[in-house]
């Protein structure tokens, strides 16, 4: 196997570096990162542009590349439906969800559950929230290091240390700003690394419709699932009805995210990074699976895994670049090179969104409890920078249990099914039901994030059917223990209906069932605790008489309707006679 050359080590440590010096100007040169605010929000000066690319490459990142690639070459196409829900789900994050967190522009948006409930909910969301980014850091690190491990021989503690000490400088020196800067280039270098990939499949195949036609023959195209059972993997309803919760847990209330559309300079702008994100989502996703097709028609006779060539088909990709692309000076070295930059922008994002999480909801409450006094600004901007290289220490950690995570799609995807579709069904319960209390939100988030681990984590699951391989081109090298391997590997697995019915839901289905028990579970219980007078929904009223409701609170077409409601009403007398009167309708001051 081709291993990396030294213009490709070369170009590398110039990717890393870069990433360092922009921490260094935004700390020493730029605005200096002198206030809280600056630090985690960027001052709110910030530009359309970086906002857009920094919210793709937020979450979009190594995961991307190596995953959906392996999906589509491994799976068929029909993953690749998830876009439409981002289309659809565009709108409702831009136009009902953001502009309730914009009104309050503060840098956690957990601020928000305790504003409409109370301090308990705000600490339960975000305790979970801080669990689900910790463990998605782990699977984010672990990916370049699986692709420098499979390509170049390293080993995976180096490959980890590096993206970890690089991201955690930058971001803790530089602050938002840098991250959001670093963002640009690095999502730049992502789509370098997979059209590479498509360039040099193209060039060898002939064209692109030769690779098109060879996935058709071999049943990789395929957009035509519409089945409604919940224990197909990828189907027209998994895809969009799951995609949809996913992507609203994801960029509607997932505090990276919003911490990213709070840096721009007013709510306008923040709703046209959310729409320039769009396309360059979508792009990025599409020409990922194109690039999984690309594979699959190099590999189509050979399987690397069956053949014994790499561990995992996490790994065929940067095999592919170094059997396709290795005798081109320095172009194995940009794919590794966007691999990653596409988990630093991923580390660096978490890293920031943790660390104002972490002074926002847990250590400036605990000393204002304890100490009876407030933070300075001084000393909240110190203590964020402490957080940055603790939770960059902590991601590293993590790095070395993502190992034993199989199939890193589906193991993302998991976590922000299984923490992010409840979140996101207590916020909606929040922002559209104005008789939730905290006692019915709080216990409904608890069973819902309940059983999302259970069907999540419950073992033992089926086995994921995968599309025909084979090794029949294969060289006729392969030892007596490979062809045992492939003796086993064709046994019959046990029958699918054999394991317990709700381990088998589709994976794409978490972040609905989580969603949908948080928000009906919600509402059922707080009507129960209000009946039995355990709870009440005074936390949304802003007077002691529970008259003025804060509409603020809640989504603009329930809160505009709140304002009229409560708008005092103007009676026009006539003059020309006192017996007749007048009761005109409140005017709409929104």
């Amino acid at each position: 196997m081709a291993t990396l050359g030294a213009w490709d080590y070369v170009i590398l440590a110039i990717v890393l570096i870069i990433s360092i010096l922009i921490g260094l100007y935004y700390r020493f040169v730029g605005s200096k990162q002198s206030t809280t605010t600056e630090y985690l929000l960027a001052d709110r000066s910030m530009g359309v542009t970086p906002v857009a690319f920094s919210l793709m490459a937020s979450f979009m990142s190594a995961i991307t590349i190596l995953g959906v690639s392996m999906e589509i070459y491994q799976y068929g196409t029909m993953f690749a439906i998830i876009n439409v829900s981002y289309v659809v789900s565009t709108p409702i994050a831009a136009y009902l969800i953001l502009p309730v967190f914009y009104r309050l522009k503060t840098a956690s948006v957990y601020e928000y559950l305790e504003q409409r409930f109370g301090y308990a909910t705000r600490l339960a969301a975000s305790l979970a929230f801080s669990l689900q980014m910790i463990l998605y850091m782990g699977i984010v690190v672990y990916a370049p290091a699986l692709a420098l491990e499979a390509v170049t021989g390293l080993s995976q503690i180096f490959s980890v240390i590096i993206v970890g000490v690089v991201c955690t400088i930058y971001a803790t020196m530089g602050g938002m700003k840098a991250v959001l800067m670093t963002d640009i280039y690095q999502s730049l270098l992502m789509f370098a690394s997979i059209f590479c990939v498509i360039i040099a499949a193209w060039i060898k195949a002939g064209s692109l419709d030769v690779i098109w036609r060879t996935a058709v023959d071999n049943g990789r195209i395929d957009f035509g699932n519409f089945s409604v059972d919940p224990t197909e993997r990828h189907t027209w309803f998994t895809q969009v009805l799951g995609g949809c919760a996913t992507y609203l847990a994801i960029y509607g209330v997932n505090q990276t995210q919003v911490q990213r559309l709070l840096a721009v300079r007013n709510l306008r702008s923040a709703r046209a990074a959310l729409w320039w994100c769009l396309p360059i989502l979508c792009l990025l996703s599409l020409s990922t699976c194109l690039s999984g097709l690309c594979i699959y028609w190099y590999y189509r006779e050979c399987d690397p895994l069956l053949e014994g060539r790499v561990n995992s088909r996490d790994q065929v990709m940067p095999l592919f670049v170094l059997d396709t692309m290795g005798e081109y000076t320095g172009l194995s070295g940009l794919f590794v090179s966007g691999i990653f930059c596409a988990s630093l922008s991923t580390i660096s994002s978490a890293i920031s969104s943790l660390s104002a999480v972490t002074l926002e909801d847990y250590l400036k409450p605990l000393v204002r409890c304890c100490a009876g006094r407030t933070l300075t600004d001084r000393q909240t901007l110190w203590y964020s920078k402490l957080l940055s290289v603790f939770y960059g220490a902590l991601c590293v950690g993590m790095a070395f249990l993502a190992g034993s995570i199989g199939g890193l799609l589906q193991a993302a995807l998991s976590i922000f099914g299984i923490i992010g579709g409840p979140l996101l069904g207590l916020f909606t319960l929040g922002m559209y039901s104005t008789s939730a209390n905290q006692k019915g939100a709080l216990a409904a988030l608890l069973l819902s994030l309940a059983f999302s681990f259970w069907i999540g984590f419950g073992q033992p699951k089926p086995p994921i059917p995968s599309l025909d391989m084979t090794t029949e081109g294969c060289p006729i090298q392969r030892s007596y223990a490979i062809d045992v391997l492939l003796t086993n590997s064709t046994r019959a697995e046990p029958e699918t209906e054999s394991y317990f019915y709700l381990y088998r839901i589709s994976y794409m289905w978490y972040a609905a069932l989580g969603f949908a028990i948080a928000f009906v579970g919600g509402w059922l219980l707080s009507y129960c605790f209000a009946w039995l007078k355990w709870d009440d929904n005074r936390p949304i009223y802003q007077d002691a008489d529970c008259t003025l409701i804060k509409h603020d609170l809640f989504v603009p077409p329930l809160a505009k309707r709140l304002q009229r409601k409560q708008m005092p009403r103007v009676i026009v007398t006539n003059t020309s006679s006192t017996a007749s009167s007048e009761e005109l309708p409140p005017k709409d001051i929104a």
